[in-house]
């Protein structure tokens, strides 16, 4: 109960300060935002997010980097959002980082790969956090002496070398890196295999399909905003929603074998279930 309402609390201070989040906290996602939070708070902290589109990987991990007091980046993808485009927004996000001292953390979804090559960057800000060609030399220039007071003030020698190293040093530990990505189909294992920094230098936490009681408390939450359902028969109501999603999940196994076909239930599917049932 104190966990909850301390996330609570924190989801109220979000809603206020960032914006509209609604989320029914059960006990399967006050583990995940504890997980992120330790991922996010522990030094050069990146976490890989893998679970099917709708589990809440995003809201978890937004809630997350505002509670470790992150502020989120993402990427806008727009007609044309080309490799030049990605290194832009990567330097940006460097500076901010390295020479502003803002801790950020950049959220990256499925989506938001609108090529494969994107990954090769992501690779190596995860392995080694030196992207090739990310700065212009006039920019590299001025990344020194943005950071050259603080090298005198650890006494460490002023070169153009050590400038740079201490930069990307820095920016590996300002800048976390949170991957939200799906295990439907091969794209996954294919990505893991070419780019094996996002397996490697990250902390995975899975989302798995939601317990009969994270589907019930959900439904009640939602139902009891519907004016004109009893308050005597919610609980029955909720009990039977997440009885409903449970057996098409039973039966999506039973299709899977009988016809080789897949039919995938989602959390999201199951909050358009409620959504249907409220209008």
């Amino acid at each position: 109960p104190r966990l909850n309402q301390l996330l609570k609390e924190a989801q109220e201070n979000y809603n206020d300060l960032v914006g509209s989040m609604n989320l029914v906290l059960f006990e399967d996602a006050m583990s995940h935002i504890c997980r992120i939070s330790r991922i996010l708070e522990s030094p050069r902290g990146n976490a890989l997010l893998i679970g099917v589109g709708g589990s809440g990987k995003q809201s978890l991990a937004r809630l997350a980097a505002f509670i470790s007091n992150l502020e989120v980046f993402q990427i806008q993808l727009k007609k044309g959002y080309s490799m030049i485009d990605m290194k832009a927004d990567l330097g940006a996000l460097y500076m901010k980082s390295g020479i502003k001292n803002v801790p950020c953390m950049h959220l990256m979804t499925d989506s938001q790969v609108a090529d494969e090559s994107f990954l090769v960057l992501i690779n190596d800000m995860l392995a080694s956090g030196e992207i090739a060609e990310l700065f212009p030399d006039d920019e590299l220039e001025n990344i020194a002496n943005g950071v050259r007071n603080e090298l005198k003030q650890l006494a460490i020698m002023d070169t153009k070398e050590n400038c740079w190293r201490y930069f990307i040093e820095k920016v590996r530990r300002m800048l976390k890196t949170v991957l939200c990505f799906s295990p439907v189909g091969s794209t996954l294992r294919v990505r893991s295999r070419k780019f094996p920094a996002l397996v490697n230098c990250s902390s995975i936490d899975w989302f798995h399909e939601w317990p009969q009681n994270a589907l019930e408390s959900v439904s009640k939450r939602f139902l009891a905003e519907v004016e004109v359902l009893p308050i005597e028969i919610l609980d029955s109501v909720s009990i039977f929603m997440a009885h409903v999603h449970e057996t098409v999940n039973k039966m999506s196994q039973t299709y899977l074998q009988n016809e080789k076909r897949y039919n995938y239930t989602t959390p999201k599917s199951f909050l358009e279930l409620i959504a249907l049932f409220s209008v």
